[in-house]
């Protein structure tokens, strides 16, 4: 045998010996090119709870969909709407993984300790809690005693002065301009409050006399302590501005939409967000930015937030978060404000340039004239809040109907609030 045919066989076996070793303990990676296959995660299925309304469509569109795309072993279902039986859905332990929440609805049901913080999980998930608005998340940290997050804010309730064009033209009298203060608005409602033709018009009204306090962070019950917080001079302040409103002759209160929407009576409205009844209605209107107390410009409301907490009692917090880390991605935060109307907290101006977009009835509005304001801080409300607000209401139109004064009117508010909170 030559050497050259000795020498090819040694190498032949030399090669096969090699192969023979690696090949003892299953394919190699140079045998197929590709690494290891990797585990998928094992199904998941999440259950969310709406305290916080949220329609099937947008549940869909914002949730579900998008949660399923990425991360395919992930499915989010919609509990049925039922927001009054959260107690009875965490005492019979129901299987609740995130809960859709009104931030004036977490202090009320803390004691049921379906709230926990998620900043701890946010940070191991790499989730950056700096794209939001901050002062929206300190406004939910003073919830806990400990500074803790219970929740992010998906959608926030803005306020905004709406007017009829055709009251306005009628009348010969200039649109609002954004940046007016209170007094302002009040001297123009004086000159739309008129009887024309047998109509008689209103100039300016307002759904709930809480336009005139939230942007004063003050509400009737303080949540410490759960005594009454009317008698005071700041709400003396709200309510003498009331009173001046609503003592232009004609322009009387409703607190309710249908005389500016429905029956097109009413020049102007202050109130939340009614895009989706302006839409639908054939009211020629548009807006400005709702009117500022002089000392206090450029601010509405207070910080009425929707919020979306991971359940304290969920098995699943991980893939909760990745369900929150979805939902707050630009692009679903995007198709939120173009779709469905709701305002981002994301601090992207680029997400906020979009509000509306889709939406061929708000063409030529001018919905930046919404964004021009801030809203005022929210304090932590009581599970008397409702109740106290019920009780304001009364001796509220009682003072406005001139049966008393304002300090009494004050004062048998709180009398009654207190006296109600007694007896719980």
């Amino acid at each position: 045998m030559s050497k050259q045919r000795t020498f090819a066989l040694a190498l032949s076996l030399l090669v096969l010996g090699i192969t023979g070793c690696s090949s003892g303990g299953g394919a190699s990676s140079g045998e197929t090119g590709k690494p290891a296959p990797v585990k998928e995660p094992d199904p998941v299925t999440l259950k969310l709870f709406t305290h916080q309304p949220m329609t099937a469509a947008d549940f869909q569109l914002l949730i579900a969909d998008p949660v399923k795309k990425k991360y395919p072993y992930i499915t989010v279902e919609l509990l049925p709407y039922k927001s009054t039986d959260l107690e009875n859905s965490v005492a019979a332990k129901e299987q609740i993984d995130l809960i859709t929440i009104w931030n004036g609805n977490i202090n009320p049901n803390r004691e049921l300790g379906i709230f926990g913080d998620i900043t701890p999980l946010a940070k191991t998930e790499n989730f950056d809690l700096g794209r939001f608005d901050q002062d929206a998340l300190k406004t939910l940290r003073t919830l806990s005693d400990k500074g803790e997050l219970y929740g992010l804010p998906y959608n926030m309730q803005f306020n905004a002065l709406y007017y009829n064009k055709d009251i306005f033209d009628k009348f010969g009298v200039p649109y609002p301009q954004d940046g007016m203060t209170w007094d302002e608005t009040l001297q123009l409602a004086k000159r739309l409050t008129r009887t024309e033709g047998g109509t008689a018009y209103s100039g300016l009204g307002m759904d709930a006399w809480s336009r005139l306090t939230y942007p004063l962070s003050i509400i009737p019950v303080d949540a410490k302590t759960n005594l009454s917080a009317v008698n005071s001079e700041l709400y003396r302040k709200a309510f003498t501005l009331g009173k001046q409103i609503y003592s232009i002759p004609g322009n009387t209160p409703n607190f309710t939409t249908n005389d500016f929407i429905k029956d097109k009576k009413q020049a102007m409205i202050a109130s939340v967000n009614l895009l989706d009844l302006l839409t639908k209605s054939d009211l020629n209107w548009d807006i400005a930015q709702f009117p500022s107390y002089k000392e206090n410009p450029n601010v509405y409301g207070m910080y009425d937030l929707h919020v979306i907490a991971i359940s304290s009692t969920s098995k699943y917090k991980e893939a909760a978060m990745k369900t929150l880390e979805v939902l707050f991605s630009d692009e679903n935060q995007k198709i939120s404000t173009r779709n469905t109307g709701r305002v981002s907290l994301l601090t992207n101006p680029d997400i906020r340039k979009e509000f509306g977009a889709d939406n061929p009835a708000l063409k030529d509005k001018k919905l930046n004239s919404i964004f021009k304001s801030k809203p005022a801080y929210a304090p932590p409300f009581s599970k008397f809040q409702s109740k106290g607000s019920e009780i304001v209401l009364k001796h509220y139109k009682e003072f406005l109907a001139d049966q008393k004064d304002l300090n009494t009117m004050l004062r048998d508010a709180e009398e009654e609030i207190n006296q109600y909170i007694k007896t719980q």
